[in-house]
């Protein structure tokens, strides 16, 4: 595997340390692909992030969404044509398995177009992290519809893999979800932000508009 193979994309807002122990959950497991930590401008912690990881694997941005799925298509579309996979991980993920990134490689070009990991929460169920060809990417020009804020992004991949018949779920890849929901992470200002019950109607509106539309119509026809 080379480098170029895959990028990750790592949206994360007040959590600092989350990231510094996700960086180095990705040197035990010998990860290889780039990483990239996209961080808003006005987080009171924005410098901690510069002073304690890869300066060059920090990317700043000017995000009032308030979610994560602007910073995400954001920093995708910056990438577009760089790299032949994308994969996505909040801050709360830890990948547990070594060349867990070489594995989701390989089976992305053995003919899955999404693939995921067991993640100790929701497993099969969804894939709260995921990674996908560069193809649907370019198509949808992100990793997510632009209407989604936060939540439903998870419902997203898996209907499209679906959809496509090339999704892929690898229990063996152990990348764990140690989020506040599953006791694994103290309830902070975002989780409870992010879950606030009008986000949730919000983004399942967004999800269901999205799925119904002509635009997803179109998505697939260019991805089939």
């Amino acid at each position: 595997m080379v480098e170029s193979d895959l990028i990750v994309l790592i949206p994360t807002r007040g959590r600092p340390d989350n990231a510094v122990a996700l960086e180095q959950a990705f040197v035990d497991t010998k990860t290889k692909a780039a990483r990239f930590y996209i961080v808003d401008f006005n987080d009171e912690t924005h410098d901690e992030y510069f002073k304690r990881l890869p300066s060059e694997s920090v990317i700043p941005i000017h995000n009032t969404s308030g979610g994560m799925a602007y910073p995400l298509n954001y920093a995708a579309r910056q990438f577009i044509g760089d790299y032949d996979n994308f994969a996505f991980m909040g801050d709360d993920h830890r990948p547990r398995t070594a060349n867990w990134d070489e594995k989701f490689v390989e089976e992305l070009y053995s003919g899955s177009d999404v693939v995921y990991g067991n993640d100790l929460f929701q497993g099969s169920n969804l894939p709260t992290q995921v990674a996908m060809v560069s193809e649907i990417v370019e198509a949808l020009r992100g990793m997510v519809p632009d209407s989604q804020r936060h939540l439903y992004l998870d419902n997203f991949w898996l209907k499209l893999g679906q959809d496509l018949g090339k999704i892929k779920y690898m229990p063996e890849v152990i990348i764990e979800h140690c989020h506040a929901f599953n006791g694994k992470a103290p309830m902070d200002e975002n989780y409870a932000r992010v879950n606030a019950p009008e986000v949730y109607s919000a983004d399942k509106a967004a999800f269901d508009n999205y799925i119904a539309s002509d635009q997803y119509k179109t998505l697939l026809t260019k991805l089939k």
